[in-house]
């Protein structure tokens, strides 16, 4: 695509919005290997319309009200946020000036645009920043301005301290592996961390999923809130807002969003939070017995690791010091996470699953036992299906297997997916 102003961008790109539109149900690699057949037509920019907008009716459900909005490359896509952690970002900045220094396909940006008065989107790629200029056209957004410059020279050339500076570095090594560490990552967010802090009152960074979170505090030094974000049982974003107010240990805020478009409260969502020292100090109890009910934590908590303080919280023991599953004869309601009703304890060999699971069905959940679930499913003989659940754990120091059911009562409350604490 080579297009000389940005006029002829927005005359060129109505053609190829409109085709995708068109042909948005047709096979893409048909589309591609037949491209001579529409001489006026850019195929492959009409066929990455056609993949964005089939990726917008879970991610980004709210750009398909837009007509002109267009899609950028595939890897922009992936590497872009969904439309509920980019809302909930936003809801972590106050509604003044926020600098997004990695813009890329620019979802965090818009999402900062509807908070804050001004919106600084800074891209060094020249075609994303077009297709930036093109979308908030097309959006009707006039509070966000884009500069197509890299970031860190941008930055160091800002005369004035930004209130809140946002930046998402790249975590793909040359190789295209992923990779996790702020050192590994494009920029390297340590070599240029004084310019960061120095330049903004208050910086937040996006980070792998994967990240150690006690390694980045020890690195950052400057935290003050760390925000981990799960949509739909998968950890998705570990943020880490350096700055505001100051205090001796940071915050760690545990958000599960129920989907990718989630718009649920982001006071609700984040309502479980604690601190480092909590969780040293609190006492974990173990169970003796299975209750009737297991208590599965959702992926931020897991990955906050926060088990003995969640235990103590909600008086609930553990079924052994590395399951990090909880049981009670008791309901709880608001558990974080999913909940279980146990049918039976079952022995994890063939004959005895048979019995239990004729048709041969089953979702195989492992916590703390030594098989994936995969291998264990194809062990027992197990298709993935069914109603039921198979937990393969240990308790006590044994080695067991609970056949369960999720448990939803029609008294739980619809607008409280995922069982997010009130």
């Amino acid at each position: 695509m080579e297009i000389d102003n940005f006029q002829d961008f927005q005359d060129f790109a109505k053609r190829e919005i409109t085709f995708a539109k068109a042909h948005r149900h047709e096979d893409t690699a048909r589309l591609l290997l037949s491209a001579a057949r529409y001489p006026d037509i850019d195929i492959p920019l009409a066929v990455q319309q056609i993949e964005g907008l089939r990726t917008a009716v879970e991610k980004w459900p709210s750009l398909l009200q837009h007509e002109a909005y267009m899609y950028p490359p595939r890897l922009n896509r992936e590497q872009a946020s969904s439309e509920s952690t980019a809302r909930y970002k936003a809801s972590l900045i106050p509604a003044t000036r926020i600098a997004d220094l990695t813009g890329g396909m620019g979802i965090d940006t818009l999402a900062f645009a509807q908070v804050a008065d001004h919106v600084d989107y800074v891209e060094h790629d020249p075609a994303l920043c077009t297709l930036m200029e093109h979308n908030c056209q097309a959006l009707g957004i006039k509070n966000i301005t884009v500069h197509c410059a890299d970031s860190l020279e941008w930055l160091s050339n800002t005369h004035n301290t930004l209130p809140t500076i946002y930046i998402d570095p790249a975590r793909r090594a040359a190789s295209g592996r992923r990779v996790a560490a702020f050192e590994d990552c494009t920029p390297n967010l340590l070599e240029h961390l004084p310019l960061l802090l120095s330049q903004g009152r208050r910086l937040l960074i996006k980070a792998s999923p994967m990240i150690d979170i006690s390694l980045a505090l020890r690195q950052l030094g400057t935290v003050s809130e760390v925000h981990i974000v799960a949509v739909k049982r998968e950890c998705k974003e570990v943020l880490f807002l350096c700055g505001g107010s100051a205090a001796a240990e940071p915050t760690i805020n545990l958000a599960n969003l129920a989907s990718l478009s989630s718009q649920a409260s982001t006071a609700r969502m984040a309502s479980f939070s604690f601190r480092p020292s909590e969780e040293q100090a609190a006492t974990a109890t173990y169970c003796t017995a299975v209750g009737r009910y297991i208590y599965d934590p959702h992926a931020a908590l897991r990955k906050a690791g926060c088990f003995r303080l969640l235990g103590q919280r909600l008086g609930l023991p553990l079924l052994d010091p590395n399951s990090h599953l909880y049981t009670s004869d008791e309901w709880l309601p608001d558990f974080p996470g999913r909940t279980f009703e146990v049918i039976q304890e079952v022995q994890l060999n063939r004959k005895a699953i048979r019995e239990v699971l004729p048709d041969g069905k089953a979702h195989v959940v492992v916590r703390n036992f030594p098989a994936e679930a995969t291998a264990l499913q194809k062990q027992l003989g197990l298709r993935e299906g069914g109603d039921c659940f198979l937990i393969a754990t240990t308790v006590a120091s044994r080695r067991l297997g609970l056949l369960c059911r999720l448990f939803a009562p029609a008294s739980r409350n619809p607008g409280n997916p995922e069982n997010i604490i009130p």
